[in-house]
C-alpha cells in the first residue's frame, strides 16, 4: 500500500515535469491536456476532466472558467494574451493534475480500508476509520517550485555552463553566433533525451497515450465529426497546437533572440535568459497560433519540429483511453453551452 501512495506521487511529480509539453493553452479554441489516467479538456468558457479509476469507473468533474481577455482588455494584445494564456494554461493543468492523482490515492485509501477489516462496518459512522490520502497543498507547492528550479537548471543553466567550457576548449565557441547556437542545440538534446527516457516508464508511456487522445478528439471535434470512439480514433495523434510544439517553438526562438543580444558574462547571459522568457514565450504563442490556421505557410514549418517531436510525447490510445478525453470534452461543452460562449475553430 505504500509503494503504491509513492508510486502516485512519483507518476504526480514526473508528469508536473511534463506539463508545458502535455498542456494546449488557447483561450478561444477547444484544447487540452493528458493527466494521469485521464484527459482534461477546456473550452473558452469551461473545463472538464474525466479520469478512470483503478476500479475501472470514470471520476469526471467540470467548472466555469474566465478568460483573461474577457476581464482585461489589454491581456488580448498580441504577445501578452501567450503570456496570460500560458500561464492560466499552467495552473488549470496543474490543478487537473492533483485532480487525477488524487483519485488514484482515493480508491488506494479505500482498499486500505477494506484490508484492515470490516471496523467501518461496525462503526455508526462509516467514515470514522478511513484515512483519505491525497496530494496535500504542501506537497503540491513543493512540486510546483521544484518544477520550476528543475526548468532553471535543466534548460537554462546546464547549457550555458557546457557552451561557456566548450569556449574554453577553442575561441571559436566564443562567438556570438555560435555560442548561442551550441547554447541552444544542448538545450533541445536535454529536452529530447528527458522526454525520450520518461517515455520508458509504463505509467507515463500511459500518460502519452491520453496525450493521443485528446489530440484525436480535438481534431474529430474541430471537423465536426460526432464525439464517437471509432470517429475520433481515425484521426492522428499529432496536433499543430500542442505544448510539445510550444516548447520546441521556444527553443528555437530563444537561439536567435540570443544571438542579437551582446552580453558575454556567463551572469549577464543567465539573466538575460531568465527576463526575456515571457516576451519569447509570447511570441511563440503568436507563431503557433498563426501556424495552426496557416498550414502551409513559413511560420508552420518552424513548428514542424514540434510535430515530430510529437511522435514520443503522443501514442495511439486504445478505446478506453479515448472514452476519457470524449467524456472531458462532453463535460466541458455543457457548461460552454450554458454560458454561451462562442468557438472559435483553427
Amino acid at each position: 500500500m505504500i509503494m503504491r501512495r509513492w508510486r502516485q506521487n512519483l507518476r504526480f511529480l514526473a508528469a508536473v515535469q511534463l506539463l508545458p509539453a502535455l498542456e494546449s493553452g488557447e483561450e478561444t479554441l477547444v484544447g487540452g491536456q493528458a493527466v494521469l489516467e485521464g484527459v482534461m479538456m477546456r473550452s473558452p468558457h469551461a473545463w472538464g476532466i474525466a479520469v478512470r479509476k483503478p476500479s475501472g469507473e470514470i471520476l469526471t468533474h467540470s467548472e466555469s472558467l474566465e478568460r483573461p481577455s474577457e476581464q482585461h482588455k489589454w491581456m488580448g494584445w498580441p504577445v501578452v494574451r501567450g503570456v496570460m494564456t500560458l500561464g492560466t494554461a499552467m495552473t488549470l493543468g496543474f490543478r487537473a493534475l492533483k485532480f487525477s492523482a488524487n483519485a488514484a490515492l482515493e480508491e488506494i485509501s479505500a482498499d486500505q480500508s477494506n484490508d484492515d477489516g470490516s471496523n467501518a462496518a461496525r462503526d455508526d459512522d462509516p467514515g470514522k476509520n478511513k484515512k483519505k490520502f491525497e496530494i496535500s497543498g504542501w506537497v503540491a507547492g513543493v512540486n510546483m517550485v521544484f518544477s520550476v528550479a528543475f526548468f532553471i537548471f535543466m534548460y537554462k543553466y546546464l547549457p550555458l555552463v557546457a557552451a561557456t567550457e566548450l569556449k574554453k576548449v577553442h575561441p571559436v565557441f566564443g562567438q556570438q553566433f555560435l555560442f548561442n547556437l551550441v547554447d541552444g542545440l544542448i538545450r533541445i538534446a536535454m529536452f529530447l533525451l528527458f522526454v525520450w527516457g520518461v517515455s520508458l516508464w509504463k505509467d507515463i508511456r500511459r500518460v502519452y497515450e491520453y496525450h493521443g487522445a485528446e489530440h484525436k478528439t480535438v481534431f474529430a471535434f474541430e471537423n465536426g465529426d460526432p464525439l464517437e470512439t471509432a470517429a475520433v480514433q481515425k484521426y492522428s495523434t499529432y496536433h499543430p497546437r500542442c505544448g510539445t510544439s510550444f516548447l520546441m517553438t521556444v527553443m528555437i526562438i530563444s537561439m536567435v533572440v540570443y544571438m542579437f543580444i551582446p552580453v558575454t558574462t556567463f551572469w549577464a547571459r543567465f539573466a538575460e535568459r531568465i527576463i526575456l522568457l515571457p516576451l519569447i514565450a509570447g511570441v511563440s504563442y503568436e507563431i503557433i497560433r498563426f501556424a495552426a490556421k496557416h498550414r502551409g505557410s513559413l511560420f508552420a514549418l518552424m513548428t514542424a519540429p514540434g510535430l515530430w517531436l510529437q511522435r514520443i510525447t503522443t501514442q495511439p490510445p486504445d478505446n478506453s483511453e479515448v472514452e476519457c478525453a470524449i467524456l472531458a470534452l462532453d463535460e466541458a461543452m455543457k457548461l460552454e453551452k450554458q454560458r454561451g460562449g462562442e468557438l472559435v475553430i483553427a
